[in-house]
């Protein structure tokens, strides 16, 4: 079956996670994504490890398969003029370059470029964008985590600010740029012109807020640390087996608690108690419900509470290691593991698109890429000769 990006050609000079994820992703809807990485180095991304698997960083392998790599030295004039030749067939060109000065030097920002090409959509990825007192600032992912407020909120109620162990800024803005550039290419099957897209990691953080923003925006409430628990739903957390394996319960209704409390068997004790009746109620006495709580859950494995839960429909789940989740019948089930067969790895794994479609699915057609693998190819697609090609090699224009 055709796939939804047929044809549209994405040009990629980033690093990293943030702009290698959106291209990814962009990748997998079956965008031709060529891979500009800097001549025997590449992506920072191909050194980020261990593990390594074949010499390969398994960092990179997650975030740029359905890619194609060409290496090439853009200070270089043979190597300058051959990038803004591919340039000139992108229909995206996305970069994660933070300085505007280095950008117009190059011939690359977003001014040049569309004024060239004005069907081009043109995304730029940095830490705080092109406007406001922080512009051009360097950005990384901690940086946004701690400036946008999340880790103040985040970790346990006696402990410090927690960082997200996944990099969930940069995966954020990726996947918001990705809706951007989808967005964008819509608009221009209807005005025939492309348009600069402006994104930072500060801003996509920033929407992680969410209901806690709402809160604070319109009632001057500023949220707590909270570790597992919920601040408006009780219970709505972790307990502990017997076995001490863990699992998460979540009773967001008053109804639901009735069923909880059936299932627990204490519906004429805990359950017939009015400090527990009502949301409202049990938060104002989670200090003292919880403990009481605990201590039911101690007598018995998290697997037969687990089985318990799911005989009375009552929402809850283990908490499952890395291997556990990749290796879980659900995960198999919906075949969210994707395998592609690579010359250095043998065959590289890595997580698949959450996309479902009907009619148009997502593909994976192409293993994360070695450096410079289709440099070559991409050239001569471009009208470049086998001796010119060679030539560019030898002067280290690629």
């Amino acid at each position: 079956m055709e796939t939804i990006l047929n044809a549209i050609r994405v040009v990629e000079l980033t690093e990293a996670l943030a702009g290698p994820y959106c291209t990814m992703l962009l990748g997998d809807l079956g965008a031709d994504v060529i891979k500009v990485e800097r001549p025997g180095v590449g992506d920072q991304s191909r050194a980020w490890g261990p593990p390594f698997i074949g010499g390969e960083s398994a960092y990179f392998l997650a975030a740029n398969r359905n890619k194609r790599s060409m290496t090439l030295n853009y200070d270089h004039p043979r190597g300058a003029e051959a990038f803004k030749k591919l340039l000139a067939s992108a229909d995206v060109f996305i970069h994660n370059q933070p300085s505007r000065a280095s950008l117009q030097k190059r011939g690359i920002d977003a001014e040049t470029l569309c004024a060239k090409n004005p069907r081009l959509i043109y995304c730029s990825i940095t830490g705080y964008g092109f406007t406001g007192p922080k512009a051009e600032m360097p950005g990384y992912d901690i940086l946004a985590q701690a400036e946008a407020g999340v880790m103040s909120f985040t970790g346990e109620p006696a402990g410090g600010p927690m960082r997200y162990p996944i990099a969930i800024a940069d995966m954020t803005c990726g996947m918001y740029a990705a809706m951007g550039i989808l967005a964008a290419l819509f608009a221009r099957e209807k005005t025939g012109r492309g348009q600069i897209i402006d994104m930072a990691l500060f801003d996509s953080q920033l929407t992680w807020l969410a209901n806690v923003g709402s809160g604070y925006l319109n009632a001057g409430a500023s949220p707590q640390r909270w570790g597992n628990a919920h601040p408006n739903i009780v219970p709505y957390e972790v307990f502990r087996g017997s076995d001490d394996r863990y699992l998460v319960v979540g009773v967001g209704t008053d109804a639901l608690w009735k069923k909880f409390m059936l299932a627990l068997g204490v519906q004429n004790d805990i359950g017939a108690d009015n400090r527990f009746k009502t949301n409202a109620e049990r938060i104002k006495n989670r200090a003292i419900l919880m403990p009481r709580l605990q201590d039911i859950f101690s007598k018995k494995t998290a697997a037969s509470w687990l089985e318990k839960f799911a005989e009375t429909e009552i929402p809850a789940a283990p908490i499952n290691t890395v291997a556990e989740a990749l290796s879980d019948e659900q995960t198999r089930a919906r075949v969210l593991i994707v395998q592609l067969e690579h010359p250095a790895v043998g065959t590289a794994k890595s997580i698949a698109n959450p996309i479902r479609f009907s009619n148009t699915p997502v593909s994976y057609r192409v293993p994360p890429p070695m450096l410079g693998k289709h440099t070559a190819e991409i050239l001569r697609s471009l009208g470049y000769s086998e001796e010119e090609v060679r030539a560019m090699t030898a002067k280290s224009a690629t």
